[in-house]
C-alpha cells in the first residue's frame, strides 16, 4: 500500500522552493516609498542650511531626554513664558501595548500642542525659524523639536494623539520609519514628510551614524 501523501508537507516544499529562487535584493530599501500614513510634501528645504542650523544649535545646546537610551531632544518651540524643557513636554502622552497582555495603556500626560505657539528666541535668526514659518503656512504647528536617535536604536511601538511632520537632517539607509504595516526610509534630502503617528509607529536606526530629524507636531 502506497504511503498517504501529506498535502501540508508538499505545500511547504513547493512554497520553499519558490521562495528560495526569489531575488530579494532591492535598491528601494534606500529610497522613500509612500504608503498609508507616510506621505511626502511638495515643500523642500535646503539640506545644507538645515545641517548648518543643527551645528550652530549644538554649540549652545545639549540634547535633553534620555540620551543614554538613544532619545535626545532639542526643543525649538515653547509655551509663552516657559522654557519648553519640562520632562513631559519633551515626550508627552502616548499609548503603548507593553507586554504579552496586548492591552493598550496611556503613558505620560497630555500636551496641549496648540499652546506651543512661540519659537524659542535663541532660534529666531536661524534656518529653523524659516522651517517653522513654512510649515505654519500649511498647518497649525505645536511642538517643534530636533530629535536624535543613536545608532542601533529604536523607540517603543506606540501611537500619539497627533500626526507629525518629519524633516530628516542626518540619516542613513538603515534609518527606517514604520506606521502600522508600512515601513520606509526617509532620506535627508530637504524633503518634509507627513507621518500619521496617530497610528502605531516606531522609528529605528539600524545604521552606523546617528539619525537627526526635525519633528513638528500638528496641533488640532
Amino acid at each position: 500500500m502506497a504511503p498517504t501523501a501529506d498535502p501540508m508537507l508538499e505545500a511547504d516544499q513547493n512554497a520553499l522552493s519558490e521562495w528560495l529562487t526569489t531575488d530579494m535584493v532591492s535598491d528601494s530599501v534606500a529610497e522613500f516609498v509612500e504608503g498609508p500614513g507616510i506621505r511626502r510634501l511638495s515643500l523642500q528645504f535646503d539640506i545644507k542650511e538645515l545641517r548648518r542650523a543643527l551645528d550652530d544649535a549644538l554649540v549652545a545646546n545639549e540634547f535633553l531626554g534620555d540620551v543614554d537610551a538613544g532619545f535626545g531632544v532639542i526643543p525649538l518651540t515653547r509655551r509663552p513664558g516657559t522654557s519648553g524643557n519640562d520632562d513631559n513636554e519633551l515626550s508627552g502622552l502616548y499609548w503603548i501595548r507593553a507586554d504579552e497582555r496586548y492591552v493598550e495603556e496611556p503613558m505620560e500626560e497630555v500636551v496641549d500642542e496648540a499652546s506651543f505657539s512661540e519659537l524659542i528666541p535663541a532660534f529666531a535668526d536661524t534656518y529653523f525659524a524659516h522651517v517653522h514659518s513654512e510649515l505654519s503656512k500649511r498647518v497649525s504647528i505645536g511642538r517643534m523639536r530636533v530629535m536624535w536617535k543613536g545608532l542601533y536604536n529604536c523607540n517603543s511601538w506606540h501611537r500619539d494623539p497627533e500626526p507629525r511632520i518629519h524633516v530628516p537632517i542626518i540619516s542613513n539607509p538603515g534609518s527606517l520609519f514604520v506606521v502600522n504595516h508600512h515601513v520606509t526610509h526617509l532620506p535627508a534630502d530637504g524633503s518634509a514628510y507627513f507621518t500619521d503617528t496617530r497610528g502605531y509607529h516606531m522609528a529605528m536606526n539600524g545604521g552606523l551614524t546617528n539619525r537627526v530629524h526635525l519633528v513638528a507636531a500638528i496641533a488640532s
